[in-house]
């Protein structure tokens, strides 16, 4: 938002948010790189290629080699424009991943094929049925590395029962084998599976029918200053649609602030008017970065009011699951990630009293944020 000679963003294609999920080291950024360096090769293609580092750019990511903060690329096959959630892997971070996911139309489930399903594998799966993300699609990665077909045919059929037990169709969802590193490096068969993935993609996960006649609501992920120029914040619009210098509201977390909108921008392109679905950068007028922060959401004036006390329904992980090795009772106080807010919270009473139950969804008859 440096400057107004921006190149305008264009809507010629449907927009859908994806994202790769996955255990720690199996490749999804390499992948993710892969899929933009591949897809910017196609003849009339405007994909920009990203190189691994640019998308491990943060300095704690450099330093540990794992995606710790989200990031998000861009590309294009012939039918759709995608954003492309590169979430991380690692057990500290789970919870960018709740927010990466909960951004997510769809996914692409990263699995090493030398080593199969693993506990982050599990516990990717299962957030991505909690969020709601609704279709995934399985690349198979690193097969160059494994000799034997019929390792890779196990960890497939150990993949589908894992898919099937979080109630995904185990059976149906497209399962591509292939190699992001060799697709990296030019390989012209691994090239072709990352073109079958991304056909996969286009066809199996649906197009998302977006809530855009809703008053708008743009949950708050990052903010930044532009120098002459004022606060920008970022998210994924969840519902609704907003034009510059229009009036919204920062609600939650704070007192309600109200202002307007100077600019909308999406992937370093100008917008006139963002709606659902959109990852763009927002920026107010007279807001001090100070004024908002992560978790607050932008809003229509009038539309949203925040509350601090809530009826739940939960799913409680069981210890299989990496959950609670014991029960837990009125008066818990777990952390709460709403939206992209992270707050601790307090069961102030359970519909079943005795204990929770593993594996299972109970409701909070009531529960408070503090």
């Amino acid at each position: 938002m440096a400057g107004d000679t921006k190149q305008k963003f264009e809507r010629t294609k449907p927009h859908v948010n994806v994202g790769t999920i996955g255990h720690v080291d199996h490749g999804k950024t390499t992948l993710t790189s892969a899929i933009t360096t591949v897809l910017s090769k196609q003849p009339g293609n405007a994909t920009k290629a990203y190189a691994f580092d640019q998308i491990d750019n943060a300095p704690e990511e450099k330093e540990r080699g794992v995606t710790i903060n989200i990031t998000h690329v861009e590309y294009e096959t012939e039918k759709r424009h995608y954003a492309h959630i590169d979430a991380p892997g690692h057990a500290d971070y789970i919870k960018n991943m709740i927010t990466g996911a909960a951004q997510m139309d769809g996914a692409i489930l990263v699995i090493s094929a030398a080593d199969g399903p693993m506990p982050q594998t599990r516990e990717h799966v299962i957030l991505a049925r909690q969020v709601n993300v609704p279709a995934l699609v399985v690349f198979l990665n690193k097969v160059d590395t494994v000799d034997d077909p019929e390792i890779i045919e196990l960890v497939e059929a150990d993949v589908r029962d894992l898919l099937k037990k979080y109630e995904y169709p185990g059976d149906e969802i497209p399962v591509i084998k292939g190699s992001a590193l060799k697709a990296l490096e030019g390989d012209a068969e691994a090239e072709k599976q990352i073109m079958e993935l991304m056909n996969a993609v286009d066809s199996y996960i649906p197009e998302p029918k977006r809530e855009i006649d809703k008053p708008f609501l743009m949950a708050v992920e990052d903010v930044f200053s532009i120098k002459g120029r004022g606060t920008v914040a970022t998210g994924r619009v969840g519902r609704g649609q907003l034009k510059v210098n229009e009036e919204i509201e920062i609600v939650g977390l704070k007192d309600t602030k109200k202002t307007v909108v100077t600019g909308l921008e999406m992937f370093r392109k100008t917008l006139d008017e963002t709606q659902a679905g959109d990852n763009v950068g927002v920026l107010l007028r007279g807001i001090e970065k100070d004024d908002i922060e992560r978790g607050q959401v932008i809003v229509k004036p009038g539309s949203v009011t925040p509350h601090t006390d809530f009826e739940a329904e939960v799913y409680i992980l069981s210890k299989e699951e990496g959950g609670r090795h014991t029960p837990f009772f009125t008066g818990y106080k777990p952390q709460f990630f709403i939206h992209t807010a992270d707050v601790t919270g307090e069961v102030l009473s359970l519909s079943s009293q005795s204990l929770w139950k593993k594996g299972k969804v109970l409701q909070f008859e009531k529960a408070a944020v503090r």
